[in-house]
């Protein structure tokens, strides 16, 4: 083997040597509080490092019946950085997804496993952040989507979110509702425990538009579902 081929091989086997080891998973991995967003359900969880979930909780929108359900589950985690989770609802009902993670591990892309349904969705680590109307101002762009069930109608809206710190929203809107659109400034209140979890409420003209969301990405990302009735609407907010 010639000098320039040995070096080749070298610098192959070093990037595989490097790949590997920055790709390298396990269950602890996946572990602490993460949000979610999948399809018409927005919720946040606890992975306990081990393999297991040992809280969680989403709001979810069923044909525009909104409701909210607590769970817990099992996953586990390949050193590809791939994985699969169980969901048992604590009411009844249990969900299986596959997933990968990304963003060096802060964040994950889902795809359910249940046969007969078709739904993806993702994730991201809640990081560290300070939750609650701690004072601290914030401008967030948001994309929603989805539609109102009982008459298919398609919706789509992109907002400016801005919030005080103190409770409140302003910012504008543009508002796509079944090909119709409006234009509009927005205003409402919003509210944010501890556990980086919220509710907020705008005003789009005479209508009040109601959501829940959960915080992630170290404050810089929200996961968002509408929560009037009759809706199957959902999104995400990037400062």
């Amino acid at each position: 083997m010639n000098f320039k081929k040995c070096i080749e091989v070298l610098v192959f086997a070093t990037l595989v040597a490097v790949g590997s080891a920055s790709a390298a998973c396990s269950n602890g991995t996946l572990n602490g509080v993460w949000g979610f967003w999948a399809g018409a359900a927005v919720g946040q969880f606890t992975a306990d490092g081990k393999g297991n979930i040992t809280a969680g909780s989403e709001t979810v929108s069923s044909s525009g019946t909104i409701s909210t359900q607590t769970f817990t589950g099992t996953y586990s985690v390949a050193t590809s950085c791939s994985g699969h989770l169980t969901i048992n609802i604590t009411r009844g009902g249990r969900f299986t997804a596959n997933f990968v993670l990304d963003q060096t591990n802060k964040g994950v892309q889902i795809i359910d496993t249940v046969s007969g349904l078709n739904g993806s969705g993702i994730g991201a680590a809640e990081g560290t952040v300070t939750c609650g109307l701690t004072g601290q101002k914030a401008t967030f762009a948001a994309l929603l989507f989805g539609k109102y069930p009982s008459t298919n109608t398609k919706v789509d809206y992109v907002v400016q979110f801005i919030l005080d710190g103190l409770g409140h929203v302003s910012g504008s809107g543009t508002f796509d509702v079944g090909g119709t659109i409006t234009s509009s400034p927005i205003s409402g209140t919003y509210t944010e425990s501890s556990n980086c979890t919220g509710k907020t409420a705008i005003k789009v003209g005479t209508s009040t538009l109601n959501f829940n969301f959960v915080v992630v990405a170290a404050g810089k990302e929200v996961f968002v579902i509408q929560t009037n009735s009759g809706t199957a609407i959902a999104g995400f907010m990037q400062q």
